[in-house]
């Protein structure tokens, strides 16, 4: 079996990490620079090569400050599952900041809690939680 491991391509690894971390709790595990990797003496010395951040738990997703100019929208949303109601308020407030609001966070006819929107980075995602006993 596989590990499934998101690979985000930033213009601001170190910033875009920053603003997750803020978001939705967590820390950097790791950053390698192209100049610590393989001792490039240019332009990309100190950009990052590979970066691991947990968020949200024990969730990693990998960065890399991109050498081309990123493409955003590429039809792919990051989804995180809470286990409370107010922490999946919480980040997704967090996340909208400076972004734009797909479907607001609310409970949904299909029996959760759930919200879509794409962050300042361009980056979709989806956050959900199940309903609390008593609640909907």
């Amino acid at each position: 079996m596989g590990t499934l491991k998101p690979y985000l391509i930033s213009e601001d690894a170190r910033s875009q990490a920053e603003f997750y971390i803020q978001s939705l709790g967590g820390e950097v595990v790791s950053v390698l620079t192209h100049e610590e990797a393989t001792g490039v003496q240019n332009e990309l010395k100190d950009k990052v090569m590979h970066m691991c951040i947990a968020v949200a738990g024990e969730n990693n997703i990998f960065m890399a400050d991109a050498v081309e100019p990123p493409t955003q929208g590429s039809g792919i949303s990051l989804s995180i599952a809470y286990n409370t109601e107010a922490e999946a308020r919480e980040a997704f407030e967090k996340l909208a900041a400076g972004g734009n609001v797909k479907f607001p966070f609310e409970f949904q006819p299909f029996g959760i809690f759930y919200g879509e929107l794409t962050d300042k980075f361009g980056v979709s995602w989806m956050l959900t939680s199940e309903p609390q006993a008593g609640q909907s």
